[in-house]
């Protein structure tokens, strides 16, 4: 007979199996929260203890269980895996241990998205003078979210206009506005506010007093000689060059001949805007003549301008020349001939002293204005004359 001798094996005690596996429903996860895992074993649970399982976490930011029963008749049991947040992307390996074996598994913990809120409220330039514009721009500490973040924008102060809102676009951290000031007698302050999800951010702007000033184009006028009843027209360019409001409450004219247009008084030009004033000369007598324009205005320094004029009358000397063919087909050999005139539709008078021998004749005593109207009669050796010729009419400028 032969003896069989005892092997050095051991049966699992009765409340312990092996593991077959950890898993858990998410593999990676943002933020804190919850994660729910699964412990496998690889027998069914055969005694009513049930078969402890040992758990732990490699990483503090993951609280796990100290252990975990799986029930009779279950092959497997979950448990809650409490996640914290977590400021940079890190592992916790996960381990459940049993009878002589383990299993484990990798949870990738990964940082929220930071949260946008308002961050400042800023504008570049915190001094604007009389009337004036500013750009200005909202921050926030992240990227605005999905739809965009709203912004309720305010100013203390009536002499400075912001929109009532702005809204930062999906995916930026800023957005820009204007602040539009009006012109301020006395320097002050404007706060302007941003306000979202109970942060308010300001900032300030001064506003100071704006001063008027202009220039001219030029400070004298000369028109030359210009022909009598004649109006000469030149424009002197006026511009507001301060900080405010140039108002020219009057203006007026001296001088024998001249005249201004162009402007009504009083007339105001913002910083920066120009007006012409047209200036005229129509001489009725010749000679030389001077006058001035002057100006008055609110500007800051010489409200009172003054413009000097000049220009001379000329008379005007016109000539008709008159033209004509001698008679083709006469049997009686011509002379010459008598130029006749009418003036404005008056009677006719002789022109000549003499008997014009040639086919022309100039009449150099012509008015300027005047409406003349003109024939001419062939005369013979005996002083004979022909019928009237076609009558030719002409007004002199």
């Amino acid at each position: 007979m032969f003896l069989i001798p005892a092997l050095g094996f051991a049966a699992p005690p009765h409340n312990q199996a092996g593991i077959q596996g950890l898993t858990c429903a998410t593999a990676s996860y943002t933020g804190a929260g919850t994660d729910t895992c699964t412990v496998i074993l690889n027998v069914t649970v055969n005694n009513g203890s049930g078969s402890a399982v040992n758990l732990t976490s490699s990483n503090a930011a993951v609280q796990v269980p100290a252990s975990v029963t799986v029930p009779y008749g279950a092959n497997s049991t979950t448990f809650a895996a409490s996640i914290s947040a977590v400021s940079a992307a890190q592992m916790a390996t996960l381990q459940a241990k049993g009878w002589k074996s383990s299993s484990s598994f990798n949870l990738q913990l990964n940082p929220a998205a930071p949260t946008a809120a308002l961050s400042a409220i800023s504008c570049s330039s915190g001094s604007l003078t009389g009337a004036a514009s500013d750009a200005c721009s909202v921050s926030l500490t992240a990227a605005a979210p999905s739809g965009g973040f709203a912004v309720a924008l305010a100013s203390n102060n009536t002499a400075l206009t912001v929109p009532a809102s702005l809204t930062i676009p999906a995916g930026a951290v800023s957005a820009s506005f204007g602040a539009t000031a009006s012109a301020v007698s006395t320097t002050q302050t404007a706060t302007v506010t941003a306000s979202a999800s109970g942060v308010t951010k300001a900032t300030s702007i001064q506003l100071n007093a704006g001063t008027a000033g202009w220039s001219m184009g030029s400070a004298s006028v000369a028109f030359g000689n210009v022909n009598l009843n004649t109006t000469s027209t030149q424009s002197v360019l006026i511009k507001s060059t301060g900080t405010a409001s140039l108002t020219i409450s009057s203006g007026s004219v001296a001088g024998t001949g001249f005249s201004i247009s162009g402007l009504s008084f009083p007339t105001t030009l913002n910083p920066g805007q120009s007006a012409a004033l047209n200036i005229g000369f129509d001489p009725t007598t010749t000679g030389t003549k001077t006058g001035t324009v002057t100006l008055v205005s609110n500007a800051s320094s010489g409200g009172t301008a003054t413009i000097a004029l000049s220009g001379t009358g000329q008379s005007t000397t016109y000539a008709v020349d008159l033209t004509w063919g001698a008679p083709a087909s006469s049997t009686d050999p011509v002379a010459g001939y008598n130029v006749y005139r009418s003036a404005n539709g008056g009677g006719y008078q002789l022109l000549n002293a003499s008997v014009n021998a040639p086919t022309s004749y100039s009449d150099s005593t012509v008015q300027s204005g005047t409406s003349y109207q003109y024939y001419v009669e062939s005369v013979d050796a005996q002083g004979k004359q022909s019928t009237p010729s076609n009558t030719w009419s002409v007004t002199v400028p």
